[in-house]
């Protein structure tokens, strides 16, 4: 029983960890498209939070984090981010 409940515990904060860095993201005008793309996808998903896990390695914080990320997304997806859409 303290297994599950374990487990159970375990897979809430991932849900957490996974919903933070969702909207840090759309924080940095990634699409909601793009983003459901890739949250739904656990391969994309796991590039991210390696990606994502490896920054903080470097010492880097959510925001730089998420700014960094967003870029990168924007760049492989030759996508324009929204506010610089409207300049």
């Amino acid at each position: 029983m303290l297994q599950v409940q374990i487990l159970n515990l375990l897979l809430f904060q991932m849900k957490i960890k996974n919903i933070d860095r969702y909207q840090r993201l759309r924080d940095f005008h990634v699409p909601i498209s793009v983003l459901d793309d890739i949250f739904g996808n656990q391969d994309n998903l796991s590039i991210l939070n390696t990606a994502w896990d490896a920054l903080i390695k470097e010492g880097c914080k959510g925001d730089d984090i998420a700014k960094e990320i967003s870029q990168l997304i924007f760049r492989d997806l030759n996508i324009i981010p929204e506010e610089d859409a409207q300049e």
